[in-house]
Formats: structure tokens, C-alpha cells, sequence
């Protein structure tokens, strides 16, 4: 595949997502301002509605915090040091031309890159799908929710109890600085790394997209119940919807552990999916 092409189709995106949010986010927000009962929480929920809808107007970010830039690609044959500078490239004319926020820094002197790139960044996760195709997406992730992740390192014993005790533990102890009503995506079991990851791969399911095995399709439910009932509310500010939806990942783990990564995704769950196919069209998957 084309370098050309990877970087073009990874700067539609990164615009899209900036603008644009996901159709079942816009869905589950205006959902939630229908069905909210504290008129705090309703004057917040519009609040947000209008700002989308002005960001869509205007062709502007949706939030000024528009994120640290991550990619998620699924396919086969993928090479990755074509994949790494193309999606460099297009993050560094993203941040020029969209524009995006310079938020990328080292983490010890604090100096800016300047356009959103790095060691390691753009975060790039490359996953095997057996297609002909390759499914690019883009996730724009805000400090201020990805400072309210977690890691838990729970006695096995406790099991699915235990999951949703840290789970809750996260939610309240973040009230409202995550910017809710937030996405909770979770990570269960692997080894540490692969707790974090899993969550992040979870961020890019769409919301309402339950897990394919029963069990852990009923503890997101369970826990979208537990996390609503707390009453922390649009911003924090009280009301009924404190998360727009609950995701699980999971892989096996040691005998002895019981590792679960928590990561909160703001009311502004930016991301948006292409699929290029190999005689080189595209489109956006939404």
C-alpha cells in the first residue's frame, strides 16, 4: 500500500475526528439530554449538543484539548515502518493545517515537539484481521480524561465483585474532572501492558456495541447500571448520566492476578474509521 495514500486517508481522519464526532456518540448525548431529570445535568448535556453542532458548522475542533493522536490498524501484510512515517507525516500536517493543539512534549524537560509527534507517537496498535482490506482509525485523546486512568492490581478471589469495587472506586474518586458523561472502556486480565492495551482497543468499538460473549456483554451492563446510579452527572455537576457506555476487553492472565486497566474517554469520544482497499480507494466507515 502506498505511503501516499496511508497519509492522506490517515489526515481525512484526523480532520473528521477533530470536527466530527462518531454518529453513536452524537446518538447516545442526545439520548441522554431526553431522558435526564436534573436540569443542571440537562443545561450541561445541551451545552455540549450545541457545541458539536457549532464545531460542525464552523469546520472547527470540537474541544481545544484536541488530544494526543493514536492509530489503530487492521489488516494483514501490514508493514510497519510505511505505516509509522506515513501517519507521522499526516498527524504533522494535521497539526498545521486542521489545526490541531501542539500537545505532544517530552515527559521529562516538557519541551513541545510542535506537531504532535514523538518517541512513540503517533501511537500506532497494529491488530491482524484476515481481510483484503485495512481498516485505519484515528483516536484524539484528551489529558484531562486520560489523567483519570487507572490500574488495578486485584486479588483473583474477588473476581467479578472486585472488577466492578475498582471500577465504581475510579469512577467516584474522578467526579467530574474526566469532562462526563464519560466512556469507561476497561481492560481485564493479561499481563499489565496488555491490561492498558486492551482498554485502548475497547475505546474504538462503537458505543452500544456489546461484547460478543454473554458474560462480559452482562458485566457492561452491570456497570453502566452501577456507574449511572452514583448521580456524579453531566460535568460532574449531578444527574443521570455519568457515562455513556461501559466497554470490555479481555485476555487470559496468571493464575495469581487479576490486572484491570481503567481508562475514561471525555463526553468527546473523537475517532473515526477508514477502510482502504487494495486497488487504492477508501472510504469512512461512520
Amino acid at each position: 500500500m502506498r505511503a501516499s495514500l496511508i497519509e492522506e486517508v490517515a489526515f481525512q481522519l484526523i480532520k473528521r475526528a477533530s470536527v466530527v464526532l462518531p454518529k453513536d456518540v452524537k446518538t447516545s448525548l442526545q439520548r441522554a439530554y431526553e431522558e435526564e431529570t436534573s436540569n443542571l445535568g440537562k443545561t450541561q448535556l445541551k451545552a455540549i449538543i450545541d457545541n458539536i453542532a457549532i464545531a460542525e458548522r464552523l469546520g472547527s475542533p470540537v474541544c481545544q484539548d484536541t488530544g494526543i493522536v493514536s492509530f489503530f490498524v487492521k489488516g494483514r501484510n501490514l508493514d510497519y515502518k510505511v505505516l509509522e512515517e506515513s501517519l507521522r507525516q499526516a498527524t504533522i500536517r494535521a497539526t498545521k493545517e486542521v489545526p490541531l493543539r501542539p500537545n505532544a512534549v517530552h515527559p521529562l524537560t516538557r519541551k513541545n515537539s510542535g506537531n504532535n509527534t514523538g518517541l512513540h507517537i503517533p501511537g500506532i496498535t497494529l491488530i491482524y484481521e484476515d481481510a483484503d482490506y485495512v481498516d485505519l482509525t484515528v483516536a484524539l485523546k484528551g489529558g484531562g480524561s486520560e489523567n483519570m486512568s487507572a490500574l488495578y492490581l486485584i486479588p483473583p478471589g474477588e473476581g467479578i465483585e472486585g472488577v466492578k469495587r475498582v471500577v465504581l472506586e475510579t469512577i467516584v474518586n474522578a467526579g467530574g474532572q474526566p469532562c462526563p458523561p464519560t466512556v469507561v472502556n476497561i481492560g481485564i486480565g493479561g499481563t499489565v501492558d496488555l491490561t492498558f492495551k486492551l482498554a485502548k482497543i475497547a475505546m474504538i468499538r462503537p458505543l452500544g456495541v456489546r461484547h460478543p460473549e454473554e458474560e462480559v456483554a452482562r458485566l457492561e451492563r452491570d456497570l453502566l447500571e452501577l456507574i449511572n446510579s452514583t448521580g456524579i452527572g453531566p460535568m460532574g455537576l449531578g444527574g443521570r448520566t455519568t457515562a455513556l457506555d461501559v466497554k470490555i476487553e479481555y485476555a487470559h492472565c496468571h493464575t495469581a492476578s487479576l490486572p484491570v486497566g481503567i481508562n475514561l474517554q471525555c463526553w468527546a469520544d473523537r475517532r473515526a474509521t477508514a477502510r482502504i482497499y487494495p486497488d487504492g480507494s477508501w472510504k469512512i466507515l461512520d
